[in-house]
């Protein structure tokens, strides 16, 4: 097919949705599927097999009642509607990696024609920024008191053995109690109490969170607002390994060159994406928290109860038919495993900046969101792959979660677990290429750790040992001459041996 030949930008999640019907990557189940776990195992089965978005036109609650409104899952479950959100052509995501690490370390152009090459760059730094909009497609339809009921959503219930429903696809806006300006938006799910309440499960490195330890700080509930289907740019932007201090409702003006369009919460004092489907409002307690869990987690396995704070709406907001956005996590391969991978290339550019050496980087979608990073470098002198190593531990906020490093030479395919094996078996030695280190910080989400987000990494060093790293003579590799591969080539096609 040849639809992606043209990239565009969307007005809203629905406006995708129907680019996606067009091209054929989306499916309408119009029969009644059940909320609590049957759309969970269709989506998984989908997924497994690169299939379409899914259309759940008739949801069905838990009492046995057909929500009317539809939900909408597996959006960005194959990197090609992944690129196409993004507004690109399929295969084209490395452009926007190398326009995320210009803005991350920008410098003066050296020549003219360096400034000209720029121009793509100055737009989109033009583009940064919203402008606020008084009519709001997602406050067409307003809920405040009693009316703000959870239940008159489809939240999915995913996997046998949790508690409640679960919002998985939330688009979570906070700000820092002591700047206004300081807006983050992050994804974090969030456990049905009732109709009114839900449970904010944040890790404590997030920004959600370090902006709910100021308004604790201060004695003060936080104002929220949850946003909940959007248009694809504002969605992946919360996914994005961002520059400090660019926030993403900013970033996503860039994506869609222009600036994104916000309107004021009803009842909160934090924008909201005009275009949303749903949004939620409330107030995240300073001082109630909820024993949260168990439900089933990236890892493959359910992870521990533990406590967080309570959020209690004030009001929903939506527009006049909306769809609501899900997803599940579970063991690779599931929808955030897809985005991680598409999302390996951002950061080769980010990587190269800091280490010019590094000639390719991959993290394995099996690995349950950087958990293992392979890593080729241009190998120049003894200890080098130690200092990438180290390095890239303390470099990204992702990367400190990450407890296996393994640093190949550059012709080792990172992505071919055959080529990593024979490297790690040729040219490691456990006793002198083995680096240990102890009580990090880790996935707390790890069961495999000793204590709960502190353990151990690994890093080890596959590459050709020179120089003071070995007393022996190293083997030289086993490769064909050019001119004979070239003569074998040229008469390929009569030995007929295809």
């Amino acid at each position: 097919m040849k639809h992606d030949t043209q990239p565009r930008r969307y007005d809203g999640l629905q406006d995708f949705l129907t680019t996606l019907e067009k091209r054929g990557r989306l499916k309408r189940i119009t029969r009644p599927v059940a909320l609590k776990h049957e759309i969970t195992e269709i989506h998984r089965r989908v997924l497994q097999k690169g299939g379409p978005v899914l259309y759940f036109e008739q949801p069905v609650n838990d009492r046995g009642d057909i929500s009317p409104i539809p939900l909408v899952a597996n959006l960005f479950g194959t990197r090609e509607r992944i690129e196409w959100g993004f507004g690109l052509k399929s295969g084209e995501i490395g452009k926007l990696a190398a326009l995320l690490s210009a803005l991350k370390s920008p410098h003066p152009p050296a020549s003219f024609r360096e400034a000209m090459g720029s121009l793509p760059l100055l737009r989109s730094a033009l583009s940064l920024g919203s402008k606020t909009q008084s009519h709001a497609p997602s406050q067409a339809i307003i809920w405040r008191g009693e009316e703000a009921d959870l239940n008159r959503l489809p939240v999915q219930w995913c996997w046998p053995g949790e508690p409640a429903p679960l919002v998985t696809w939330p688009l979570v806006i906070t700000r820092d109690h002591y700047n206004p300006n300081d807006i983050n938006v992050g994804i974090y799910r969030m456990q049905v109490l009732d109709g009114h309440r839900l449970i904010m499960r944040w890790l404590s490195q997030r920004g959600g969170a370090k902006h709910f330890r100021s308004w604790k700080a201060a004695g003060k509930d936080m104002p929220v607002t949850i946003a909940i289907g959007a248009d694809p740019a504002t969605i992946l932007s919360a996914v994005m390994p961002l520059p400090e201090g660019m926030s993403e409702l900013d970033f996503a003006g860039v994506l869609n060159g222009q600036k994104t369009r916000i309107a004021s919460g009803v009842t909160q004092p934090l924008p909201v994406p005009a275009n949303a489907e749903i949004v939620l409002e409330g107030s995240v307690s300073a001082t109630e928290e909820a024993d949260e869990g168990p439900y089933g987690d990236h890892t493959g396995y359910f992870n521990a109860v533990e406590r967080f704070p309570v959020v209690t709406l004030s009001a929903i907001t939506m527009r006049k038919k909306p769809v609501y956005l899900s997803t599940y996590t579970g063991r690779p391969p599931d929808e955030p495993s897809v985005l991680g991978e598409a999302m390996n290339e951002l950061f080769i550019p980010l990587v190269k900046q800091q280490f010019s050496e590094v000639t390719d980087i991959y993290l394995p979608p099996e690995a349950c969101s950087y958990r293992a990073i392979v890593i080729a470098i241009d190998k120049r002198y003894p200890g080098q792959a130690r200092r990438v190593m180290m390095g890239l531990w303390s470099m990204l906020s992702q990367f400190n979660m990450t407890k296996l490093i393994i640093v190949v030479d550059g012709d080792i395919n990172v992505r071919d677990w055959k080529d990593v094996i024979w490297a790690l078996s040729t040219r490691f030695d456990a006793a002198r290429d083995t680096m240990m280190i102890e009580n990090t910080p880790i996935d707390y989400l790890d069961f495999a750790s000793p204590k709960a987000g502190l353990g151990g990494k690994l890093g080890l060093d596959a590459t050709t040992k020179i120089g003071t790293e070995t007393d022996r003579e190293w083997g030289e590799t086993l490769k064909m001459s050019p001119d004979v591969s070239q003569r074998i080539d040229n008469v390929w096609q009569e030995l007929g041996l295809d």
